[in-house]
This record gives C-alpha cells, sequence and structure tokens, in this order.
C-alpha cells in the first residue's frame, strides 16, 4: 500500500508533457493566433426543464479568422455558463491560442470558488469546454489532428457503448428492452441503462427502496434478453442507494453479469464506494462529475472504483482529462470518459482517449435526436461500436449551419 501512495502523489505532482515543441515557424507565427473574439452555438436538444442535455458549444475566433470548438453541455444551469464563457474571453483577448497552461491557471480559482472540486459547475463546464477551443485552433494551426498533439494515437478506433437512457421516455422494463433492440439494430455491442432514476435521492421507506431496486433490476433483465449474452451490459444507479443498499443491489445484479455497475451511492464519503467495489464481483465505475487530478486523487487513493470516469465537459478539458488518465494508469485502473454530449465534446474526449494506454471504452447519448451526425461537418461516424475519428486538423468538426439554425434555442 505504501509503494501503490507513492506512486499516485508521483503522478499527482510530477508534470507530464503532452505536446510536441512547436516549430520555430509556428512560434513565429504564434502571434497571428492572438484570441479575438468568441460566439456560442446553443441548440436545442431535451425539452426537460434544467437544459441538460442541450448543447451549448462555444466557437473560439483567433485575429486571423481561425476558430476553435469546444463543448459547455450539461452543466445543470446554461444561462450561468454562458456569463463564465463571456467572462473567460474576456480574459483571453488578445493571449496566443497555445496559452493553455496559462489559461488552465487563470482559470483554476475561479472553478474553486465556484465549486471547488465538483467539476458539473458552469464555470468548470465553460473553462474546460474554451480550453478544448484552443486545442481545437492548435491543431489546424499545425496541420494536425488533435491526437498528434497529445502523443499520437495508439488506438485506431474508439469503442462506444449505446447510454439508451436519455432517449428511453417509457420507462418500464418494456420500454428500457424496445430501444435497446434499436441499439442493437444500430450495431452497438454494448448497452447502458440507469432504470434508477425516478426514485427520490435520500430515500429511507424501505418498502419503498425495495419497489424501486426492483424495477431497475426488471428493466436491466428485460435489455439483457434483448441484447443476448454475447453483447456487453452497463447500469448507471446513479449515486441513489446508501451503502447497505448498493451492496444488495450489487450481489443481486451478479446473474446479469454486468459490463460495470456505475456510481452506486453518492460520491461521498468515499469510503462507501470503496466497500461496494470491494464487494462486488463486476466492475465498477464513477467519477463523472469529479473536476480535475487534485479532484481524483482522493478517489483513486481510496479504490473507489475500478473504472475511472473522467468527462471532458467537466474535469478541465483535454489536458486535464490526459493527466487523470494518467493518474488512473499508474494505479492500475482503466479510463471510460463520460460523455453524454455533443458530437464535439466527444470528439475532444476521443482524441485524448486514442492516445491512452488504459482507455477502455466510451459514451455515446444513443437516440436523443435523429439529426445528431449530421450537425457536423464531416458526420459523425459509428460502426459497430466504433466510433470514427476524422483526420482533420484539431477536432475534425466544422458545426453544420443549416442544422444549428434550425435548432437554435
Amino acid at each position: 500500500m505504501t509503494q501503490r501512495r507513492s506512486v499516485l502523489q508521483g503522478l499527482a505532482l510530477s508534470p507530464l508533457v503532452m505536446a510536441p515543441a512547436l516549430s520555430r515557424a509556428v512560434a513565429k507565427d504564434a502571434g497571428k493566433l492572438t484570441i479575438s473574439d468568441m460566439d456560442v452555438v446553443h441548440v436545442l436538444v431535451s425539452k426537460r426543464a434544467n437544459g441538460n442535455g442541450n448543447w451549448t458549444l462555444p466557437r473560439l475566433k483567433t485575429a486571423t479568422g481561425l476558430t476553435g470548438l469546444g463543448d459547455a453541455s450539461q452543466s445543470l444551469n446554461d444561462d450561468q455558463t454562458l456569463v463564465f464563457l463571456k467572462r473567460y474571453i474576456d480574459m483571453l483577448r488578445g493571449r496566443s491560442a497555445f496559452d493553455v497552461e496559462w489559461f488552465r491557471r487563470a482559470v483554476a480559482p475561479i472553478c474553486a470558488q465556484n465549486g471547488g472540486d465538483y467539476g458539473r459547475t458552469p464555470a468548470a463546464v465553460a473553462a474546460s469546454a474554451v480550453e478544448q477551443c484552443m486545442w481545437d485552433i492548435q491543431g489546424k494551426a499545425l496541420g494536425v489532428p488533435c491526437y498528434e498533439l497529445f502523443g499520437g494515437r495508439i488506438h485506431d478506433h474508439v469503442r462506444v457503448y449505446a447510454n439508451i437512457n436519455r432517449s428511453t421516455n417509457d420507462r418500464t422494463p418494456a420500454g428500457f428492452a424496445a430501444n435497446a433492440r434499436r441499439a442493437v439494430d444500430a450495431g452497438f455491442n454494448a448497452i447502458k441503462l440507469a432504470p434508477f432514476d425516478s426514485m427520490p435521492h435520500g430515500l429511507t421507506d424501505r418498502t419503498e427502496i425495495r419497489k424501486f431496486m426492483d424495477s431497475g433490476i426488471a428493466a436491466a433483465e428485460a435489455v439483457r434478453e434483448v441484447i443476448g449474452s454475447e453483447r456487453d451490459l452497463l447500469v448507471d444507479a446513479h449515486s441513489h442507494f446508501g451503502l447497505q443498499d448498493g451492496l444488495t443491489l450489487a450481489k443481486r445484479f451478479e446473474p446479469l453479469k454486468l459490463y460495470w455497475l456505475e456510481e452506486v451511492t453518492p460520491r461521498d464519503p468515499v469510503a462507501n464506494l470503496a466497500a461496494i467495489n470491494k464487494a462486488a464481483t463486476m466492475h465498477t465505475a464513477g467519477g463523472e462529475g469529479i473536476h480535475g487530478v487534485k479532484g481524483f486523487y482522493p478517489y483513486v487513493k481510496a479504490e473507489a472504483v475500478d473504472v475511472i470516469m473522467p468527462d471532458v465537459k467537466v474535469a478541465g478539458g483535454m489536458l486535464e482529462l490526459k493527466k487523470i488518465a494518467a493518474l488512473a494508469e499508474g494505479a492500475g485502473l482503466t479510463c471510460s470518459p463520460h460523455g453524454p454530449a455533443s458530437p464535439i465534446g466527444n470528439a475532444a474526449a476521443a482524441h485524448v482517449m486514442a492516445t491512452v494506454p488504459n482507455f477502455e471504452i466510451f459514451e455515446f447519448a444513443f437516440g436523443e435526436v435523429p439529426w445528431r451526425s449530421e450537425f457536423v461537418d464531416p458526420p459523425e461516424q459509428v460502426s459497430n461500436s466504433l466510433l470514427q475519428l476524422p483526420d482533420r486538423p484539431g477536432l475534425g468538426y466544422t458545426v453544420n449551419e443549416k442544422v444549428a439554425a434550425k435548432y437554435a434555442i
């Protein structure tokens, strides 16, 4: 354990060199890549009251007209996210698009004051998105895909699972099963659902807890029957349970041979997740709401899960995602980013994961809108549960303005 702690501390403190040195020619022209402005592409995806699911995509502009995209979606408060985006562009005007570390340090106290290491806040999500924009610009300036800036790709394809949760309106076992069938027909070989979302957080009535647990397990059973034993089944509990019920849940899921069981209890106290992880026969996963290496360090140290799930929109951006993955690698864990996001957010995370040795699988929001793939140019391509990354410079996508205008908020 002492040796493990030393490895974790070393990884958390040691600087990681993620990008090659700029050539002299590029360095000479870097001054032309000063950031001048920003606009935001904001489209309606979900009619939920909190807007969770809508896409908020900042687009940084440089003095020469080069632009970069990022994903600032799903902070739970789009209006506040827009406020922080404006604040950040005011800080960045006149600076180079290569000043990623400067930007990260400049916004760190703002993020700390507005949510700390819980990253699903407007301040952190906006900062993560702007950082993505900067990498997109850098890739375009250098004429290379972003994965080349993070060490070069070692995975030719990025495996994804279909998260059917948000597109399942019929929350009965039959409804989940029907949507799972659509995902299988679309070529996905791994399916995730969150069948306990109707359960109130903090519920204490034992009869009610048992009722919701039975219903959720029945939904997972129905999905397993549809997808068969050869495909992977993932279940997200969205932190609805306490320790003892979480232990019971993990035991009851054993016959379904889950690929993983995700976020059974709230993050704090982390000892509860660690206890469930130790007892569970399947892998456990989580961490979607954590910001930065600093936030992930105690989570990893406590052995809370087998698979960490940083979200590029929440964790601090692409460079922070790479650092978090390296922290997990040193601890013997795999990295499978959370990402029910737009094609831009998925691309940002996928470019990093293509370079990560301990990458496992990645999230894909299935069936939310029929125009998803056409929202970007070239169209997003997923085939046989594999996301195809464009080999064009930067993130590889531009926004299809006609589609964006049609669904603009």
